[in-house]
């Protein structure tokens, strides 16, 4: 009867199998004590406004002596804390994200003609002011704009991932219940449940000086994706 059973349920499995995708089911049996059982997988998708901007700016300098250029880039990294600090930038906001001192070669001789000095920063703001804070980096010592990232707070990351899985299990539940149905089982229970995740920033657009009268830098940030998917195993009968 068990077999006849589980012809059953294959046989419904592979008939709804060409209409679920992207989600995938399955239904087995053991000889154990759990009895017949069958696996759904779901995903759950989340979009929303970006709430945090991660703006990538560097100061460099070249200078005959390594001294020299670290003392350029020393001066200019202070000018650029100085005016995002002026501008109400929090000063636990902007931290370092590299540092060096290094020499320039001739190509000749391979000896040191000049030293570079990098100093790169990572601020982070609202995305409202993000192309507020690369005008005022760049105004005011910073040599290069690495990118900006419109992304989410953890706060916010946690509170879509959770809306992400319950909408990935809902999924897998609906999927499960189509199939058992088709091969009329009923589901009486859940063996076993994997959850996996992934998040994934959206695009931004940059409008640059040439583009909008008075110079400044204006993003247009994309949504924010949050993706969560579940595996479950249920046991039917």
């Amino acid at each position: 009867m068990r077999r006849a059973l589980l012809a059953v349920a294959l046989a419904g499995l592979l008939l709804l199998a060409g209409c679920t995708a992207p989600l995938q089911t399955n239904a087995s049996s053991t000889d154990g004590d759990t009895g017949p059982t069958l696996s759904a997988s779901g995903t759950g998708q989340i979009s929303a406004e970006a709430d945090l901007a991660v703006v990538s700016v560097a100061v460099t300098a070249r200078a005959d002596s390594a001294d020299d250029a670290r003392g350029q880039v020393a001066d200019g990294v202070a000018s650029v804390r100085q005016a995002l600090a002026d501008a109400g930038i929090p000063e636990d906001a902007v931290t370092t994200a590299y540092f060096s001192v290094r020499p320039e070669y001739d190509d000749e001789d391979r000896i040191p003609d000049s030293y570079r000095a990098t100093h790169a920063l990572r601020i982070e703001t609202d995305p409202a002011r993000a192309g507020e804070v690369v005008d005022l980096a760049v105004g005011n010592g910073a040599t290069e704009v690495n990118g900006v990232q419109f992304t989410l707070t953890d706060e916010t990351r946690d509170e879509l991932r959770s809306e992400a899985l319950a909408q990935a299990v809902d999924r897998a539940r609906a999927d499960a219940d189509a199939v058992a149905g088709a091969a009329d089982l009923q589901i009486t229970g859940v063996e076993s449940i994997s959850v996996g995740n992934s998040y994934s920033p959206g695009p931004f657009y940059a409008e640059t000086a040439a583009d909008r009268a008075g110079g400044a830098t204006s993003f247009a940030p994309g949504p924010v994706t949050v993706s969560a998917s579940v595996s479950i195993t249920y046991t039917v009968e």
